[in-house]
């Protein structure tokens, strides 16, 4: 197995068609001391590598079984429903149970090193945080913003993982992932002609570059660093800022109007995005120390927050 700082020759990893998945699959494909990549998702694969064991099955099927032929010694789960679903048991079934599934075949075999890329929003945006959250903070998403609350719920499934037995057990808590090919919520309302933000409010946004959070997965698959870690550029931009860099203006409402305006299109289905609680990530602080990665793993990243952000934003003109 892969404990005791060896590289692990097999990789298994989850929502491997995904944005990111696609990226860490290609990734872990390059790398020479990794023999083989057991690569699954519900959607067809958009690669075709000479390492890469690819299944294409929903996340709840039998994995127990695959594990186990392939020898599977370290993996890293990325499958994830983000966007917000108006029926709650639609992205509950991926995010919550399915990440109880994929650890319940992990233990079967015996994995010794998994990563979980949950996300800093599981702190919660709120008037009382810090400037800066450090990973012994309480973490307190909405239950009203599903992607943090599910995010925290799987959390808790590797957390229990990790008690249960010896292992490596990772918790990568990142923040909002930018790059010329990045897709997920802030993309799709940098896209749109106008911004909300609430008045009086203008809180860091902070961002990382998608090739430095792919360096930052493979450190922690082919190393062991087990717990809870910030993941996080350099620097952040404000909310105010982001809205001028991507050229787009901002309406800004009185709270009340923010919130009552957005639930209520929201309930129209005139917007699909998210309720109001989303509000919360632009009104509030909510960015994370990285002091921690910094010490225990030592990353160096290339990119700071600012040049995330205009790496999407460059790609996109």
């Amino acid at each position: 197995m892969a404990m005791n700082g060896a590289v692990p020759k097999v990789v298994a990893v989850t929502g491997a068609a995904g944005y990111l998945g696609s990226r860490l699959v290609r990734r872990l494909a390059a790398e020479p001391q990794v023999e083989r990549v057991f690569a699954t998702d519900a959607r067809p694969p958009p690669y075709e590598l000479d390492k890469v064991v690819y299944y294409e099955q929903d996340l709840l099927d039998p994995l127990a079984e695959a594990f186990a032929e392939h020898q599977v010694e370290a993996l890293a789960h990325l499958a994830f429903v983000i966007r917000q679903q108006r029926r709650r048991g639609v992205s509950h079934r991926v995010n919550v149970d399915g990440a109880d599934h994929v650890l319940a075949a992990a233990a079967q075999v015996g994995v010794e090193r998994v990563v979980h890329l949950s996300s800093s929003t599981v702190y919660g945006a709120q008037p009382s945080n810090p400037a800066e959250l450090t990973e012994d903070a309480p973490a307190r998403p909405s239950a009203s913003f599903h992607y943090a609350w599910d995010k925290r719920e799987a959390e808790r499934a590797f957390e229990e993982y990790a008690r249960e037995r010896p292992c490596a057990a990772s918790i990568l808590r990142c923040c909002i992932v930018m790059g010329p090919s990045a897709r997920n919520s802030i993309t799709q309302a940098l896209s749109k002609p106008l911004l909300v933000g609430v008045r009086n409010a203008d809180p860091p946004i902070q961002f990382v570059h998608e090739d430095d959070l792919i360096e930052v997965l493979w450190r922690f698959i082919s190393e062991p660093h087990p717990g809870v870690f910030n993941v996080a550029a350099p620097g952040a931009v404000c909310w105010s800022e982001v809205g001028r860099m991507a050229r787009r203006r901002i309406a800004w409402l009185p709270s009340w109007a923010a919130y009552g305006l957005t639930d209520l299109a929201w309930t129209l289905r005139l917007q699909s995005d998210a309720p109001s609680a989303g509000l919360d990530y632009v009104r509030w602080l909510w960015a994370v120390s990285t002091a921690k990665l910094e010490r225990e793993v030592g990353y160096a990243f290339r990119y700071d927050a600012r040049q995330a952000l205009e790496a999407w934003l460059a790609a996109r003109r």
